[in-house]
């Protein structure tokens, strides 16, 4: 694969709307996360919402697309200028010469609850249009139709490495000539299947999420959405540079993670081997770090297998929750502001790691030398994606 650079990203989570409000809260360690007050949900356990998405009209002329997961890409396709950058991009490209590549785990199922709760007889309201909100592409067909983008369009559906998927998807595309550069990015939100599916998992927490702790005990679901221009790497680019994607698929069980982590490790190890580089290479990981138990021990022997304790690592799901679908490209972006201001976030929330887990986890900022950004991402029945993300001036 040919390197991508990312030409503009955002991201909105439970911290705030855009990436200044996400770096200040991962900087100051402050955590997005609430009890959850989700509408009809009466579960103990926190979450991450984002503030205000719900009152957020869309442009007039897209009314039927209406649904709190296309608030949510709306209200982020705000932030940093996107919006902008998209219209740069299209004097620079024919819209059919630009793809669109995104992640979600729902779509938005949120609005097909509500239509079931108004059942009139065996029938759903006359309001309720699958087509703009529950279907998968409905996403994908709301930010075409908003962006005015013409080319290869498609939704990736893969749990929580969904939104990390849409780097590989976009950069095979680049390279097999069937567009010239790519949106990609991936929104999730806040419903009650999420909640209460997690839930009868037993996969939630009681408390705000505690990743790697001894008393860990689940993950808090979060909401969030982001978005990238990436295009192929040209020497002089500026921008952060995505060198190396790494994709597996261990199968080992329909929701657990293989305990030793075999399948991560693998991602990992491929995502290493595209860019040509050594473990060593690496200056910071952005953990999955979900806080179920299982995860992370899984996760932590597949980084002692490939990096042992050498390289810093840290799970920002503390700050933002665990959002599913839109977990990879939010993480990429964090990534992404890691390798700007040259410093690696801290793990909110944990207070005693635990001491089977032997990877050099930080919990607080650790500042300087941050070139190299491996990311994580591992979905249900083992889908996983490691992002190797460079600063240009590693290149």
């Amino acid at each position: 694969m040919k390197a991508l650079t990312i030409q503009a990203y955002t991201a909105t989570t439970a911290l705030g709307a855009g990436r200044e409000a996400l770096w200040q809260g991962l900087s100051a360690q402050r955590s997005g996360l609430t009890p959850c007050n989700v509408d009809q949900a009466e579960l103990a356990t926190w979450i991450g919402r984002v503030p205000g998405c719900e009152h957020l009209e869309l442009p007039p002329t897209l009314a039927d697309w209406q649904c709190r997961n296309n608030q949510l890409a709306e209200l982020t396709l705000r932030q940093d200028g996107f919006l902008d950058a998209v219209e740069t991009l299209k004097q620079q490209h024919a819209p059919e010469r630009i793809g669109l590549f995104l992640g979600t785990s729902t779509s938005g199922i949120g609005t097909t609850e509500q239509a079931y709760r108004e059942l009139v007889g065996d029938r759903l309201p006359a309001w309720f249009s699958f087509e703009h909100t529950h279907d998968y592409f409905a996403l994908c067909g709301y930010v075409r139709a908003r962006l005015g983008l013409a080319g290869p369009a498609l939704t990736v559906s893969t749990a929580c490495s969904s939104s990390a998927k849409v780097f590989a998807s976009a950069a095979r595309s680049i390279e097999s000539g069937f567009c010239d550069a790519a949106v990609v990015g991936g929104v999730d939100s806040l419903c009650l299947t999420t909640l209460y599916g997690f839930a009868s998992l037993q996969l939630t927490s009681a408390e705000p999420c505690r990743p790697w702790d001894a008393h860990r005990s689940g993950i808090s679901i979060g909401e969030a959405g982001g978005f990238a221009i990436v295009t192929p790497a040209e020497q002089g680019d500026a921008g952060p540079r995505v060198v190396g994607i790494g994709e597996s698929g261990d199968a080992y069980h329909m929701a657990a993670p293989e305990p030793d982590g075999q399948g991560a490790c693998v991602a990992m190890q491929r995502a290493l081997d595209e860019a040509g580089l050594a473990p060593q290479a690496v200056d910071y990981v952005n953990l999955h770090g979900t806080a179920t138990p299982a995860n992370d021990r899984a996760e932590d022997r597949a980084i002692m297998t490939l990096f042992g304790d050498s390289v810093p690592v840290s799970s920002t799901k503390g700050a933002t929750g665990h959002t599913l679908g839109a977990a990879g490209i939010v993480e990429a972006v964090i990534s992404c502001l890691a390798l700007a201001h040259d410093d690696r976030p801290g793990t909110q929330n944990t207070r005693q790691v635990d001491a089977a887990l032997e990877s050099r986890l930080l919990l607080e900022p650790m500042p300087g030398s941050v070139r190299h950004v491996l990311s994580n991402t591992f979905g249900f029945g083992g889908s996983n994606c490691s992002l190797l993300l460079a600063s240009g001036a590693a290149l």
